[in-house]
């Protein structure tokens, strides 16, 4: 499990990788000011293009370019914590802490976590509004461009490529690891609550 627990975290490493400048000569007609995302091919049935090459289906990346960064910060956000949520969704199903309280006994469903553990709640709620926070000061100077969105400058393992490319390459795998995440989640909080059954999640 600890492997397991690692490669889901060192998806996640481009990340928190050292803050760069954002280039300057971005080309602004490109789709979403070149962030990565657009770049496809996945079929989308019921879009106009057929594909998710700049699917933007509300056009908010014409409506209102210069919240850009702050959309696509919200974005890696929400998956990071859905790639997370995700993880520790599943993982109780087969391991847990030590404690009366969290055992299979106490707590057979995981989805009944949450209300049968308030307190445990109340503090997990409290460590992720200080991680928020954390990073109210680098939200409030993105639009100045000292750093990409969702880059804290934080990569103590040193995973981050060196190569513009290969930086590209881990910034659009983050980016739909998340967004699977975020369907991921979901789903499985759904399949859970509807069946009543742990993972994964079938009638």
């Amino acid at each position: 499990m600890k492997t397991v627990a690692f490669l889901a975290l060192a998806g996640s490493a481009s990340a928190f990788a050292p803050a760069q400048s954002a280039k300057s000569s971005t080309v602004l007609n490109e789709f979403a000011n070149g962030l990565v995302g657009g770049e496809g091919p996945e079929p989308i049935p019921f879009s106009s293009q057929g594909t998710s090459v700049n699917f933007d289906p509300f056009g908010f990346a014409e409506r209102a370019p210069e919240w850009l960064p702050w959309f696509r910060e919200a974005e890696l956000k929400h998956g990071r914590a859905a790639m997370l949520a995700s993880l520790g969704f599943v993982v109780p199903e087969f391991v847990r802490v030590p404690g009366e309280q969290y055992s299979f006994e106490a707590i057979p469903r995981v989805i009944d976590a949450h209300d049968a553990l308030p307190e445990s709640m109340i503090q997990i709620f409290g460590w992720i509004s200080f991680l928020e926070a954390c990073s109210f000061p680098a939200l409030a100077n993105m639009n100045e461009y000292d750093r990409e969105p969702g880059n804290f400058g934080f990569d103590p393992v040193g995973l981050y490529p060196t190569d513009p490319a290969k930086q590209k390459e881990y910034q659009l795998a983050e980016l739909k690891n998340g967004r699977l995440a975020m369907i991921g989640i979901g789903g499985m909080v759904a399949g859970a609550a509807v069946t009543g059954h742990g993972f994964p999640y079938l009638p």
